[in-house]
């Protein structure tokens, strides 16, 4: 056994490398295998103490879930690394040559990647937490403009470095001019705007809801003959759910292009309608109807003064009274359920003044020839049936 320890093996040559410089190597890689989710666990609580002022304590497992996957791989490539360093092979970027075997470059360029794109998957996963935050801050304030604003500058901020990354990559691994890179896509910009026209126009119409703010996440709008909730206002379209429960996504460039109606900034509800009863009501019975609604909805506890009732219109088919009243209530619900309530009473006052809805008629004159001259007949129709 001495005699092994003492022998020279250990200083043996096998491609460039002795035998310890292997035992070495794998030593440390065996090292960073065994305590790489310690370590990445360690590394993220450590990030939370030098920015603990900016989060409370209780947001730490949120933080740790959110950054250790990708601290286990950078910690792993930073082993990796170490690992390779002390083996006669790596090179620095800056000693590759054009004659340098292809294998050996090729290793050494994937490794810079995959570094690269870990460091970039940490700042992601940083911008998530840094989001999680302000939103936990913001369900403490009333303000709804946060929420909004959150979820919009954390994904601009994510595109922002993935952006910065791929330039650091192009020019730091595959040595590209980085600069001149970018006077060149100044040069393309016009082509590359013609193609990408939609897509700008719709994240210059994001900034425009920002700053303009004709709605927040939550409220309740219509645009055009669409009704819903604001979820979410993103930076191509706007994404809202309907009365239907269904999630219909618009782009950003209609929100401002198109008329559109907060109904949530509404005080009141206005309802309006005609109500449709047949010539054969008297005047009599007209006014103690109008009369007998206009008192009823001024009375009711959701509504305002502003209700008209009024004998408007004379129809061929009908003689109309409208009825106009706003119920104080932003909530859709509520405000049918007080509508529903109105109209029964409404269809109960007819009914006890002795009065009739209207159908659409229409008269219909029978011509016999003048060889067969007999009476002229007079049908009329209600609603398509035939009364005779």
């Amino acid at each position: 056994m001495q005699e092994l320890l003492n022998s020279d093996w250990l200083s043996h040559e096998f491609l460039g490398n002795t035998v310890a410089d292997y035992i070495l190597s794998a030593a440390i890689l065996l090292f960073g295998l065994l305590f790489n989710t310690l370590l990445s666990r360690m590394l993220s609580g450590l990030i939370y103490k030098l920015g603990s002022r900016f989060w409370p304590e209780s947001e730490l497992p949120e933080f740790r879930r959110l950054l250790v996957q990708p601290l286990e791989v950078l910690v792993f490539l930073v082993f990796l690394y170490l690992a390779f360093q002390v083996l006669n092979y790596p090179v620095q970027p800056e000693d590759l040559k054009a004659g340098d075997p292809f294998l050996k470059t090729f290793l050494l360029r994937t490794y810079q990647v995959f570094v690269i794109v870990a460091l970039t998957w940490v700042l992601l996963r940083f911008a998530d937490f840094v989001g999680l935050v302000f939103q936990h801050r913001n369900e403490r304030s009333a303000s709804k403009l946060n929420e909004q604003l959150v979820p919009f500058f954390k994904d601009f901020t994510k595109v922002l470095i993935v952006i910065f990354s791929f330039l650091i990559m192009l020019g730091s691994v595959f040595g590209v001019n980085v600069t001149g890179l970018v006077a060149g896509l100044g040069v393309g910009g016009l082509a590359v705007a013609f193609a990408a026209k939609e897509s700008i126009e719709n994240l210059l119409a994001s900034f425009t809801i920002f700053l303009d703010k004709p709605f927040m996440a939550g409220d309740l709008v219509q645009v055009g003959e669409m009704i819903g909730t604001v979820e979410k206002v993103g930076f191509r379209s706007t994404r809202i759910r309907t009365l239907e429960k269904s999630f219909v996504t618009v782009p950003n460039k209609l929100m401002i292009d198109k008329p559109l109606d907060n109904l949530t900034l509404r005080t009141f509800r206005r309802a309006k309608f005609d109500i449709r009863l047949t010539y054969n009501t008297t005047s009599e019975q007209l006014r103690a109807i109008t009369r007998e609604i206009q008192e009823y909805v001024d009375q009711h506890p959701r509504t305002n003064q502003d209700t008209r009732v009024r004998f408007l219109t004379l129809t061929p088919d009908s003689k109309d009274v409208m009825v106009l009243y706003f119920v104080d209530t932003m909530d859709w619900f509520d405000f049918i359920d007080i509508k529903e309530e109105i109209n029964y009473k409404i269809v109960e006052i007819v009914e006890k003044h002795g009065a009739d809805f209207a159908l659409p008629t229409r008269k219909l004159y029978l011509h016999q020839p003048e060889d067969k001259p007999e009476p002229m007949q007079e049908k009329s129709y209600v609603g398509g049936a035939d009364l005779e």
